[in-house]
């Protein structure tokens, strides 16, 4: 197996599991929301003090416009994670699953949007499908499945911050983290005097979890980053699947959620939506490198 899709799909896979892992931590959501943060922060200082980048990242920063994205990608990133925690530790790990399978299609909504990219024609057809999907899941629940479309939204829109600011993948996880610290330790002192926050880790375990938040948190990433450079953009399109599919098997499997007709016929018209987005993707990618190796010799 080529080197970097094995390391790509080391990540995926450590973000398909994490639910697992999220489920292990003490107190309410915010508690583990703020564990988290404070917990990550002091692992990438430490890393980037190792690469010795604060000059990088204050260049970055130094940018017109900079500091305002990294302000909103923090708010986003943090929001997104509150409400993944939140869904893990509320038995909905399929719903979280959902918002991972939705995030792609959302994330092309908003190229076309707000980068004036153009759609084509099998891209339209996944994202009605996909979108025919979500509104049976909804007739069937009674409702929209709002947790999912909050992931998908939140992430899509992060992606898009990220996208358009000019800062490397782990100083740009450092800068949102610090920015979050600040009302991270705010949280833990007013949670720890209401008797959650420090007093709802019990004892060694659950100090080990807390350290271990850090190590969740940002090792996927790491190995991301570094996969994302060795292998072709389309099959990290690809591989991206494998975190939902985990995520939703644990749901399943794992926890025992309920998986009734109705959901079992909404999730199928989504993913045969994304099987559509996906092969569209693919086919693309062969057209073009078929022209290519076609090309005369100049």
């Amino acid at each position: 197996m080529n080197r970097g899709i094995a390391i790509g799909l080391t990540a995926y896979v450590l973000w398909g599991l994490s639910p697992i892992f999220w489920r292990l931590g003490q107190g309410s959501s915010v508690d583990i929301l703020t564990f988290r943060v404070l917990s990550t922060f002091l692992l990438l200082a430490a890393i980037q003090i190792v690469r010795d980048r604060a000059t990088a990242a204050r260049a970055a920063l130094a940018v017109p416009g900079v500091k305002r994205a990294m302000l909103v990608s923090a708010v986003l990133l943090s929001s997104n994670w509150l409400g993944f925690i939140w869904a893990v530790n509320s038995d909905r790990v399929l719903e979280a699953s959902l918002g991972y399978f939705l995030n792609p299609l959302v994330s092309v909504v908003l190229g076309v949007t707000v980068l004036g990219e153009h759609l084509r024609r099998g891209q339209w057809v996944a994202i009605v499908i996909a979108a025919a999907g979500v509104a049976w899941l909804s007739v069937d629940l009674g409702s929209l499945p709002w947790i999912s479309l909050f992931l998908a939204v939140t992430f899509a829109l992060y992606g898009l911050i990220r996208k358009t600011a000019p800062v490397e993948s782990l100083d740009g996880l450092s800068i949102e983290v610090a920015v979050m610290v600040p009302i991270g330790i705010v949280a833990m002192v007013v949670l720890t005097a209401g008797g959650d926050g420090v007093h709802a880790v019990d004892g060694v375990p659950g100090w080990i979890w807390v350290a271990g938040a850090g190590l969740m948190t940002s090792t996927p990433l790491l190995l991301f980053a570094f996969a994302a450079r060795q292998i072709p953009l389309w099959t990290v399109g690809v591989l991206q699947y494998i975190t939902p599919t985990l995520q939703f098997l644990l749901g399943v499997l794992a926890y025992d959620e309920d998986w009734s007709g109705g959901q079992v016929a909404g999730y199928s018209i989504i993913w045969f939506g994304l099987i559509v987005f996906a092969a569209e993707g693919v086919a693309r990618v062969r057209r073009m490198r078929g022209s290519e190796a076609t090309e005369p010799a100049i």
